[in-house]
């Protein structure tokens, strides 16, 4: 990314104490360019919501123990900072860690990985807001959020295996940022621009070219489309992530795709409510339960992720009518065994999220490393079925390349089948025989074969009494 293209942070704070001289030069988050700009330029404010949403709390029953280690970092990391800014997501999206010299301050980093980071995010930039960078344990390695949110050296190593863009979405797209793959939706993306920058995201070719957001001129575009072909019933907004648009930016979108009579349903991708759940405030769930149905698709990717602030977050699109969904990403070393899988979908249905995709990490340049065989997912569902409600179970999908589209994968419990009957095997290991129902039009011949009205006391008299009435 160029350097003049780069975001601005106004982090400069240690994670130990600070002198006076350097405290004043923190950014309070409560002024804000007056004029509409787009995310990306300058400090990425100009386009953010106008009002900072409040202090919210959540109790839950959620485990004590991320919570604690949560409350723990953040102490070590922002102490002077108070929780009127911290909840002010402006203020967290304009103090985002995106330069190698910032992220020594919070992660040990020896002076060679400081180096290879460097080199790393010439390519692939760096982009971490100081919510989700509180959920790292900075002494392990291993940390499965660190593993999301911090370059690795391995996306340069390995970063010739794999495809810029491996689901094709270059030769779907129809008007600049509209795809157009299935007969019934389109993906509309509306920026680049994150609040983090995934290191397994599907469009991190996008991230060299950063900062975008569409212009009107080619939203007006991308809305025409929609109007004039009549089979679109469900459109997707997505990005980047929509959510760094402000609330009027959204609307006047929203509301324009909500004339278009054929539209049934609106869905919007977003990451926000785990990677920086104060920006699901009132006012931005107040706008958008006026243009229902609307549904909301975000992106856990492990139980450590679910914190209060987003089981909060969650629970006030839920009160608005907006249901959530959760796609995750199966991850090496992140979440890739049943027990993991496990804790990840039980903590969604505590915050009410149906758990609803895993999908395979897509085959993107820069995420080899990350990326799990295909018999890794196939092995967590069989290992969850029987074991946990079957609303705990997401479906397993591989969005496959060249545009193919998602297919489904499961376990194999036919063992063998005939016209007549299936042999199953259930979670536990043991068969069972199943009988077939045959088609229709066995069925009808069958009933032909009944005696006409006038002759069926006759056949009933011939059936045994217990078979009668």
């Amino acid at each position: 990314m160029e350097e003049k293209r780069k975001v601005k942070t106004s982090v400069r704070f240690k994670s130990q104490s600070m002198p006076k001289s350097e405290k004043c030069c923190l950014d309070s988050g409560t002024n804000n360019d007056p004029e509409e700009e787009p995310p990306g330029k300058r400090s990425m404010s100009g386009d953010l919501e106008e009002e900072p949403p409040g202090s919210h709390n959540m109790s839950g029953d959620l485990e004590k123990e991320p919570a604690s280690h949560i409350a723990a970092t953040r102490y070590k990391f922002f102490k002077d900072i108070p929780d009127t800014i911290w909840n002010d997501w402006k203020w967290q999206f304009r103090n985002r860690i995106t330069r190698v010299e910032q992220l020594t301050q919070f992660i040990p980093l020896s002076a060679k990985e400081q180096a290879q980071l460097r080199l790393v995010t010439m390519r692939y930039p760096m982009s971490v807001t100081p919510y989700y960078l509180s959920l790292i344990n900075p002494d392990d390695p291993e940390d499965p959020i660190r593993k999301q949110a911090i370059p690795s050296a391995l996306e340069m190593t390995m970063g010739a295996v794999g495809l810029e863009d491996p689901l094709g979405e270059k030769e779907d797209t129809v008007v600049p940022g509209l795809v157009h793959r299935y007969p019934d939706r389109v993906l509309l993306v509306l920026t680049d621009i994150c609040p983090v920058l995934c290191r397994h995201c599907t469009r991190k070719r996008e991230w060299r070219n950063g900062g975008w957001v569409q212009t009107p001129a080619q939203v007006e575009a991308m809305l025409m489309y929609i109007s004039q072909h009549k089979a679109i019933r469900d459109v997707i907004i997505s990005g980047g992530d929509p959510l760094t648009l402000s609330n009027r930016h959204l609307e006047a979108v929203i509301s324009r795709i909500r004339e278009i009579k054929h539209v049934e349903i609106i869905r919007i991708g977003t990451r926000f409510p785990v990677v920086l759940p104060q920006r699901i405030d009132k006012e931005l769930c107040t706008m958008l339960a006026k243009y229902g149905p609307i549904w909301l698709n975000t992106h856990f990717n492990h139980v450590r992720e679910i914190t209060p602030e987003a089981g909060e977050a969650c629970d006030r699109l839920l009160r608005s009518g907006i249901p959530v969904n959760n796609q995750s990403v199966l991850l090496r070393g992140i979440n890739d065994s049943v027990e993991a899988q496990t804790a990840l979908c039980h903590g969604l249905l505590k915050i009410k999220v149906r758990p609803y995709y895993l999908f395979e990490c897509d085959e993107v340049q820069g995420t080899e490393h990350l990326r799990t065989p295909v018999e890794a997912g196939i092995k967590i569902i069989e290992g969850m079925r029987g074991h946990t409600s079957g609303l705990a179970i997401p479906t397993f999908v591989i969005d496959l390349p060249q545009g193919g589209g998602k297919v489904p994968l499961q376990p194999n419990y036919v063992v063998a089948q005939s016209e007549a009957e299936l042999v199953l095997r259930n979670y536990e290991g043991r068969t069972f025989r199943y009988r077939n129902p045959g088609e229709r039009q066995d069925l009808e011949s069958a009933a032909e074969a009944l005696p006409a009205a006038h002759g069926a006391a006759g056949y009933l008299a011939q059936e045994p009494a217990a078979n009668v009435g």
